[in-house]
């Protein structure tokens, strides 16, 4: 059974984060009004999305074998593991900008104190909804 390097793993996790931090500064600046969560109007089923579109570039890529013009195999990976993470902190609830009272996939919740009640529910029937594509 090889050895696996975990170090090389992590320090993937650290470009990717410094990638993330460097990407915020274009995308949500100090003298714009604009926040992150305004980027994914469905919440995780926007990123998702996002995901999914960055998954068929890299399937492309690979299948022509050709060399990309703009962004590389690898910084398409990268993209995919910040989104993952995005996707996590909407799903916390903890993403800039974000609206209380709405849930993953920013519609308003049942719950009169914001909370995000309901998401399990819904995020089985999304999860019914992509295996079925």
């Amino acid at each position: 059974m090889p050895i696996i390097d975990r170090k090389e793993s992590v320090a993937v996790l650290q470009e990717c984060m410094d990638l993330q931090l460097k990407k915020s500064k274009d995308y949500q600046s100090d003298s714009s009004n604009v926040t992150q969560a305004m980027h994914y109007r469905r919440g995780v089923d926007t990123i998702h999305d996002i995901i999914i579109g960055k998954l068929m570039r890299a399937t492309s890529l690979i299948e022509s074998g050709n060399d990309p013009n703009f962004e590389s195999l690898e910084d398409t990976y990268k993209d995919m593991i910040n989104y993952a993470s995005f996707a996590v902190s909407y799903m916390r609830g903890k993403m800039d900008g974000q609206q209380s009272g709405r849930d993953m996939f920013n519609k308003p919740t049942a719950s009169t104190n914001g909370g995000f009640s309901g998401v399990r529910g819904k995020a089985v029937k999304w999860y019914k909804k992509i295996q079925a594509i």
